[in-house]
């Protein structure tokens, strides 16, 4: 083999390399999976146990939004707990302690608003564990979303 063809089959394979190794995309923050959709019940959970079954109707079919800026939205969905109550309401949120801890202002599930410890967050799936209200009192329970 010449030198000329010798010299461009090591260059193309010399880039074929270089540019498959290469990754110039970098890894999705927890800020890139929050904005990618909206956001549905799945289930709630509280020491271990499935307790979705506790909550009311109107709360599961909730549909949170969240946007790049820290602005949020939450539609009601079919089922309304109080008629009177408007469609969709606003909310602010924020994400500290390098993205472990979810803040939120304005109510989102069920109308809670503070610090959510994030647990899961991804492509599909969202948990979020915080102290949330019940009627029998403040109880530590993770909610999990999904797209």
């Amino acid at each position: 083999m010449n030198r000329p063809i010798l010299f461009a089959v090591i260059c193309f394979l010399s880039f074929s390399f270089i540019s498959c190794d290469k990754n110039d995309s970098p890894d999705p923050t927890n800020t890139d999976y929050i904005i990618k959709a909206a956001w549905k019940f799945d289930k709630a959970m509280s020491g271990g146990a499935d307790v979705s079954g506790f909550l009311n109707a109107c709360y599961k079919d909730n549909v949170m939004t969240f946007q790049a800026n820290g602005n949020g939205s939450l539609d009601e969905g079919a089922t309304k707990c109080n008629a009177g109550d408007p469609q969709t309401t606003n909310f602010t949120w924020n994400f500290t302690n390098n993205g472990s801890t979810l803040n939120v202002t304005g109510g989102i599930f069920a109308g809670q608003s503070g610090s959510f410890t994030v647990i899961t967050l991804n492509d599909n799936q969202m948990v979020l564990e915080g102290t949330i209200s019940s009627p029998t009192g403040p109880v530590t329970g993770q909610i999990h979303f999904k797209h």
